[in-house]
This record gives structure tokens, sequence and C-alpha cells, in this order.
């Protein structure tokens, strides 16, 4: 076997010794160096290794592990992945720091970039069309300015995060919660492939393992961990994007919210974590001053803060003021507005037409 699959093989065995931790795995490296000294090691010697059982030890003297080290290197091979070790590096070096780093990592796509300060953005998997919106121009301008998304490619925020640092140019980098060949959901495979190209896919579980529930708080940790700060993008108060937001404060991360509707339940989450000291933000700007990478008032490479719009009317300008990012129903734009109720349906449409309202099923009308 070549060097480097030998090496491969020795931390994926020693991976699979039952109930070995990241933590105790990383104390293991820290002690012995690499896992084939760890295997070499005197039961003695890895008893004095703080928070290892007595049961642990025996099992990684007797490399009784549980599953099979070569098959999944062949696996790996198979689904064009590759695999990184917290000794290699590649491996990034903030991740690296955390309590419970993953001691490997599998890769499909690009290597993940160490010259870029990368920000992670999260929140509902049922967002609203403003949190959509919000989440696709944050990341958008944030990728403008030579910054990393970091996401879970789950649908709602995540996805749009995601598909909004594509569309600014910039590299993304999605974090699984299951196996790397396991698509979740099936309806981002477009995506999955664009992010592959463009960025990177990661994840700690090894190929096969299904999007279990419990996956996906285990994952939110490398989310932040890889992460210089985290933009929480709507979120109830009981969510995991709520868990993903106090991991980061433990992390020593920062933490960014987006305000909204009082009247909604998606921005309860944000709204307390704004209250509980996280940087309220409105744009990218507000994210790329707080990080240091422009002076407050200076401007930022790409970002446009102000809209364009075309030449309205007076009534058609009086819609166009009241109407904002969350919808509003016909009705109670005909009881706010000061013109005739029969008006306003034409008025709409002129507006839609121009580019700069959408309507949404149920007669809903918001800002493109």
């Amino acid at each position: 076997m070549e060097k480097d699959l030998e090496d491969k093989y020795n931390w994926l065995a020693l991976k699979m010794i039952p109930n070995l931790g990241n933590v105790i795995y990383k104390r293991l490296i820290e002690q012995f160096g690499y896992p084939e000294k760890v295997f070499e090691a005197d039961l003695n010697d890895l008893m004095m290794v703080e928070g290892i059982s007595k049961n642990t030890a025996y099992k990684i003297k007797n490399k009784a592990w549980e599953g099979n080290p070569q098959k999944e290197l062949v696996l790996i091979k198979k689904n064009n992945c590759r695999l990184i070790t917290i000794a290699d590096k590649s491996y990034p070096a903030d991740l690296r720091e955390i309590y419970d780093p993953p001691p490997l990592l599998y890769i499909k796509g690009n290597e993940l970039p160490s010259d870029k300060t990368m920000v992670a953005a999260i929140g509902s998997r049922r967002p609203s069309h403003y949190g959509l919106k919000i989440a696709e121009e944050i990341c958008r301008n944030l990728a403008k300015n030579n910054v990393v998304i970091v996401s879970g490619m789950a649908i709602g925020i995540d996805s749009a995060s995601h598909w909004g640092s594509l569309r600014g140019g910039g590299p993304t980098i999605a974090v699984l919660g299951s196996g790397i060949d396991v698509m979740y959901p099936e309806s981002n495979k477009k995506l999955f492939n664009l992010i592959a190209e463009n960025g990177s896919v990661i994840t700690e579980f090894p190929i096969g393992t299904a999007p279990e529930p419990r996956n996906f708080p285990i994952r939110n940790r490398i989310i932040s961990g890889l992460s210089r700060g985290v933009v929480v993008i709507e979120a109830s108060k009981k969510s995991g994007t709520m868990i993903t937001a106090s991991l980061a404060l433990e992390q020593g991360r920062e933490v960014f919210a987006v305000p909204g509707s009082i009247e909604s339940f998606k921005s309860a989450g944000t709204h307390f974590l704004i209250k509980q000291g996280a940087k309220l933000i409105e744009n990218a700007e507000d994210i790329l001053e707080e990080l240091g990478f422009i002076s407050e008032g200076s401007g930022a490479v790409g970002l446009n803060t102000k809209r364009n719009v075309p030449l309205m009317s007076d009534n058609e300008r009086k819609i166009y003021n009241y109407l904002g990012h969350y919808p509003v129903h016909i009705d109670q734009i005909v009881r706010s507005i000061k013109i005739e109720p029969g008006r306003i349906s034409g008025l709409l449409m002129k507006l839609e037409l121009k580019g700069v309202i959408k309507q949404l099923p149920g007669k809903m009308f918001i800002l493109s």
C-alpha cells in the first residue's frame, strides 16, 4: 500500500474505534502525532491520555475497530472525492482550533481556501420571500468582495445563500449532514454540482451516511467553526439555526442578525439574538465593515446599496413607496393608499411590467 493510502487507512481505522469521540481523537493525535503511533503505543501510555476509558484503550491496542478502512478508501475513490486529516496543511486552521474538530473531512470539489475570509449564512428552511431575497442579496455582495460563503445546502435560506454567492462570482462551501455521496435534499442536485465545480462540498460523515436528524447539530459546529462570522437570516426561537448561533458564540465567532417583521415568528430568533448582543445588519456592507474590510462610509467593491428605479407617475410612486419586502394583499393596498380602488389593479400591473414589484400567489404584492 502506498504511504499516503496507508496513512489514510490508519486515520480511518482510528476513527472506527467504538466510542472514540472527536475530543479524545484530537488528544491522542496531540500526544502521539499520528494514528499509526497511537496503535503502536503501550496500554499504559494510552491510559495516560485524559478522558480515555480502559475499554477504549484496549480496543485501540487490539485494533478492534468496527468497519472496513480499506473499503472506505475504495468508496472515496469511486465517489470522486478525497480525504484530508487534521494534520494536513490543507485542513482549515480556524476549524482545527475548535473544541471538537472533525479529525477527517471528505471533500468534493476544490481545496478549502486558506487565504480568504469565510462567513456563514444560515436560517429557516421555510423562509419568507423577504428572507430569500435578503439572503441572496447579502451573499452575492459578500462574494463580490472576496468573502467565501459557508452554509448547509438545506432548502430555504441555505440554498439562497449558496446561490447568491455563486451569482456574485465567488466560491461557496456546503457542509453536509450526510455522506458526501448522499444527495440531500434531492431537489438541490443542480446546486450541489455547481458548488462542487465552483467551490467545495464537505462532510465529516462516512460514505453512505443517511441524513438523519441527529447529524445536523453535529454538522453545524463545522459551519460556524470554518467562519469568522455567522449571519442569521430568519429563524424561529427554537431551531437548528439558533443552535448554530450558540456554537458560533462558544467558538468566539461574530454573530450577525438580520431584523424582520415583529409580526413574523420566523424573525423571533433573529430579534432574540439582537437583544442578546448580536450585531444588527441590513446589508453586506455592515458585515464587511465589522470584519474590517472597509472603513465606515468608504464603500466596498461591487457594493451598491442604492437602487435605480424607472420613471413613475405620482400614483405609481405612492404604491411603490408603500410596498416593502414583506408581501401585502391587494385589499390592504386599497385600504391604505388614497387612490380610487378601480385604478389600483392597473397601477400594480404597470409596476410589474417595469420590474419593480412582483405579484405572489393570493394577490399578494412585494418589491422585486
